[in-house]
């Protein structure tokens, strides 16, 4: 009886979760129920799988609404009815059209008007009519609209405490005090499922309505088959059998690019992965991703693939990865494997300005109807939620400025209004809020989407499905992911400046060569990695020089240990120390030193791991695939899993280890496989990271520019300046008749771009150089005000940033000219000059300016000085007792630095307690670091960007010097003269 049920995913109107709704409708025996959620099918699919699990009958729908108001209500009859109607939706969403006042007639759905409709009522379409409406039928004919008359009761909340969540849903929604939420803009408090029986009861007079509805319901049926589906496109040919024949083609000829003709080891590989390959029905899948790749190399666009595909050597044939699985021993089953339960998929990644094009290719390669970016679902868990219900609420900004402050923690946890809204914000938490876009995840689907969902239109304009990637999985889509990342940007770009200022042509997938270079791995062993990929971060540049790391497979094991959580674990430090010490490793049994000798007996990989179950306790490399997964929280059933922990134990028995060594090994293996990482992740990375670091050590001022350029990576931007300077360039500021919109390199000389300006609006950073390359460069400042029609206040900001200084006039001459030309100018006369008539001249004093002055103009204008260091600007002119190069001969000792501050990064300790570690730079442009523990710095030490006196103890740790701070203060600099 129930047409109109809302769930969560009503967002910001409904409050049940499709479980709960489910649970709420058994409870009161309602054996059928019409999902209609507002202007999306998100929870279709999921209702289906809960009433069929609960045994209720599930019947998809939506509610169509324009402008928050009711229009009428979709119901499908089957699963083309609900393709009828998701794609009536998708075509308004992705034509971005009004939805019409008038429901179509679709032959495979229904149409519901709410009572009160006065239009021509179609075939298939009805009125519904609540409760609370029925007084108004008294007396009325209803002989010829009787059929079409249906009860209408609407579900939107579970109880009184859930109207009153709705209300401050809607609150929230329409940015509206509760008070002033309209009663037409939020449900009633009836609109919920009701007792048995009291619908029966309240429509007793027109008992027809109840036998309408009924009937309509009953003629539902959602056929679609029950099971897990597998739903992407099934061929990339059209036939499975010349899918196979072709990947199988293509891998051997891959295998002789990459191997050679001979190569017994690989041909075994590759022949039993296209075995796996094929009997899991995922040659498609290979070979649409061999497409994607196949059409981005044709364009000449970088690619890196990654994930666990690169454990896959059919993938590294196909050139969809560039890590070699042989020579790094990676185990195919971390990808796929006969018995695993997820979709595995590839993670390929572009430069962020090439991927759109890309995605792009596939949409039309595949097909609209069949192609979209997978969506994802945001909930209120963010704790700006909270000042959200702080504001319906009413209360004043100061009082909700409060709540959010953690240093006043302790003073609300009594406060009573606090309370109330923190109840709220525990509620709303995991309540869907919007809908969003995947990272990167693409569907290709065999049937129309629209049989699974309605398409959005989000601003990137490519249609996304209304559901996350946990619900394609569910629901049986395997994703591609195609991402974007700036690292990939900094070489594409890199490779181009090469070519165009030094009329080099690179060859950067050379990566074999370049990890054997002894210039490269003496840079990296020496942590000057700043912008490259990976290994720029300070906590990364330590770790290189504790390694001394200096070849491909050190890189590989420090891109895993350096993730979060390894570290507090221990096994970063046990890596070091065993690294640097291998004679004194004791290895439990001689398997597990035959395994872990590359790692030191560490369990950096998850394929540690793997190997350590197959070699060790006998387990085929599936079971141990699930067991790591397993490990790591993602098992299907608890059951299960202890079958695999059994089995672990059993095979080691059976093959004679000790149970006191196995015991402990499981006790390591457990304990590791949580932190541990994908190996074939960690050498895609570092493929990458060597590319940038050749870039880095042949070409660096052609990279560096490329860094700023794709906006930097771990550090601000103007560091990546510095690091410029550093690489040998001539740093211009910007300047109207060199600088294009971007960082830009001539030789030698490098002009910061006009992008970086503060307050330039962004059409001038085009016209400008467009405008130079066609009429030529400007002649002064008169030209240039003609040239651009430029107002006054634009004209000022590129006055004091130095960017008129090829007129060789001081800024201050430049201002009053500028005044002086266009402070006064009447509105512009629409007419070319017939003749080029000069302004009168007026003599000026000289006005010069100072270079603190310039240096404060760069500051506010570039967020950093360029003219003078930051070292330049201090009140004192002492530099420290020591620099970075000295520190190795103080190791013990205290000593005072002063350090320009570059960064910093807070950890909890174990007895909750912060410690700080910061990054600086001496005044010879060196880096260094400090510690702060919580006994000598209780408070945080940090007050912005500048440059800091520290005193502190040099300690050393495997190579690496840095300072325990005792004493820390910020250094004043001198004042803004300009201010004066």
């Amino acid at each position: 009886m129930y047409l109109n049920v809302h769930s969560h995913y009503s967002l910001r109107y409904g409050t049940m979760s499709i479980e709960k709704l489910v649970d709420e409708a058994m409870a009161r025996g309602i054996n059928q129920l019409v999902l209609t959620d507002i202007n999306n099918s998100t929870g279709l699919m999921e209702l289906m799988r809960w009433c069929r699990k609960k045994g209720l009958k599930p019947i998809g729908g939506i509610e169509f609404r324009k402008h928050n108001r009711l229009s009428y209500i979709g119901i499908a009859k089957n699963r083309e009815g609900i393709r009828q109607l998701n794609e009536f939706l998708t075509f308004h969403n992705l034509e971005q059209k009004e939805l019409p006042d008038e429901a179509p007639e679709l032959p495979d759905a229904f149409f519901v008007y709410p009572y009160g409709y006065t239009g021509e009522l179609k075939n298939g379409h009805f009125i519904g009519v609540r409760f609370d409406q029925l007084h108004t039928l008294f007396g009325a004919d209803l002989k010829e609209l009787k059929p079409r008359l249906l009860a209408l009761q609407p579900v939107v909340v579970a109880d009184r405490l859930e109207y009153r969540l709705h209300e401050y849903l809607r609150g929230i929604d329409l940015n509206e005090l509760l008070t002033k939420v309209a009663p037409e803009d939020k449900c009633r408090e009836t609109d919920k499922f009701l007792d048995p029986g009291e619908l029966e009861e309240k429509f007793s007079k027109y008992s027809f309505m109840l036998d309408n509805t009924r009937n309509l319901m009953n003629l539902c049926e959602m056929d679609y088959p029950e099971g897990k589906m597998k739903l992407n496109r099934r061929t990339f040919t059209g036939h499975k059998t010349d899918d196979q024949a072709l990947l199988t083609k293509l891998a051997m000829e891959g295998m002789v690019y990459r191997y050679g003709e001979k190569n017994s080891k690989a041909l075994k590989k590759v022949k039993e992965e296209l075995k796996v390959i094929f009997a899991m029905d995922f040659a498609a899948y290979f070979l649409i991703t061999w497409d994607i790749i196949r059409y981005s190399m044709g364009q000449g666009y970088y690619h890196v693939g990654r994930g666990s595909g690169a454990n896959s050597t059919v993938a590294y044939c196909l050139r969809i990865t560039d890590v070699d699985p042989i020579e790094l021993d990676l185990y195919f089953e971390r990808f796929l494997n006969e018995q695993r339960s997820s979709p595995p998929d590839f993670d390929i990644d572009y430069s962020w300005d090439q991927r759109e094009d890309v995605q792009d290719y596939i949409f039309k390669r595949y097909g609209s109807r069949h192609t979209a970016l997978l969506g994802t679902m945001s909930t209120f868990k963010d704790r700006s939620v909270i000042r959200e219900i702080g504001k319906v609420m009413g209360l004043p900004k100061s009082e909700i400025d409060g709540f959010t402050d953690p240093t006043r923690s302790v003073f609300n946890r009594d406060n009573l209004t606090f309370k109330k809204i923190l109840a709220i914000y525990e509620i709303m938490g995991d309540m869907p809020n919007q809908r969003s876009i995947h990272a990167g995840g693409v569907l290709i689907s065999e049937e129309p989407l629209t049989y699974y969902t309605a398409l959005d239109l989000p601003p990137k304009a490519m249609a996304t499905v209304q559901w996350d990637m946990y619900e394609a999985e569910l629901i049986g889509y395997d994703k591609y992911d195609i991402l974007s990342q700036r690292g990939i940007g900094h070489i594409k770009e890199a490779v181009k400046l090469v070519e165009e200022n030094r009329q080099e042509r690179l060859d950067i997938h050379q990566v074999k060569a370049f990890m054997e270079n002894p210039t490269l791995n003496e840079r990296l062993k020496s942590g000057d990695t700043i912008g490259c990929f990976y290994i720029e971060s300070p906590a990364m540049r330590q770790l290189l020089t504790k390694l001394q790391c200096d070849n491909y497979l050190t890189l590989v094991a420090a891109s895993s240990i350096i993730r979060p959580g390894v570290a507090q674990s221990g096994m970063m430090k046990a890596y070091i120390q065993h690294y640097h010490a291998p004679a004194t490793v004791k290895y439990l049994h001689p398997v597990m030193e035959e395994q872990l000798k590359e790692t030191y007996g560490v369990m950096v990989y998850q394929e540690d791991v793997i190997k350590i179950c197959i070699h060790y306790a006998g387990m085929d490399g599936s079971d141990a695939d699930i067991l790591r997964r397993g490990m790591s929280g993602k098992y299907r059933s608890r059951i299960e899993f202890d079958k695999l922990v059994e089995k672990f134990h059993e095979g080691a028995a059976r093959l004679g280890r000790p149970a006191e060594v196995t015991n402990e090994v499981w006790r390591q293996v457990s304990s590791f496989a949580g932190y541990s990482f994908s190996k074939a992740h960690s050498a895609s990375f570092a493929v990458e990271s060597y590319q940038s670091l050749f870039l880095k050590t042949y070409y660096p001022m052609e990279f560096m520019v490329a860094v700023l350029n794709n906006y930097g990576g771990f550090y601000k931007r103007w560091l990546y300046v510095h690091e410029l300077r550093k690489a040998g360039a001539v740093l211009h500021l910007p300047c109207v008749n060199h600088s294009t919109a971007v960082v830009s390199i001539s030789g030698r000389h490098a002009y910061l771009g006009l992008v970086g300006v503060e307050g330039l609006e962004q059409k001038l950073m085009e016209l400008i150089p467009r405008e130079r390359r066609t009429a030529g460069v400007f002649l002064g400042l008169e030209d240039f005000l003609k040239r651009t029609s430029i107002g006054l206040e634009q004209a000022v900001i590129l006055i004091r940033v130095g960017a008129m200084r090829f007129t060789k006039k001081s800024k201050k001459t430049l201002l009053w000219e500028v005044h002086m030309l266009l402070a006064a100018k009447k509105k512009a006369v629409n007419e070319a000059e017939l003749f080029a008539v000069e302004a009168k001249n007026y003599e000026l004093p000289e006005l010069l300016n100072t270079a603190l002055e310039d240096a404060y103009h760069e500051l506010e204008l570039l967020g950093f000085p360029v003219s003078l260091s930051m070292f330049d600007l201090l009140k004192t002119a002492y530099r420290g007792d020591i620099r970075t190069n000295d520190l190795m001969a103080y190791v013990g000792q205290t000593v005072k630095m002063v350090g320009l501050y570059v960064c910093e990064k807070t950890v909890h300790t174990k007895n909750n307690k912060k410690m700080w570690f910061g990054t600086f730079l001496d005044a010879d442009g060196n880096f260094f670091d400090t510690t702060h523990f919580p006994n000598t710095t209780p408070l945080y030490p940090f007050r912005g960007t500048g440059c800091y006196l520290i005193l502190g103890k040099v300690v050393d740790d495997f190579g690496f010097p840095s300072i325990e701070v005792s004493k820390f203060a910020k250094l004043p600099i001198a004042d803004n003269p300009v201010m004066d």
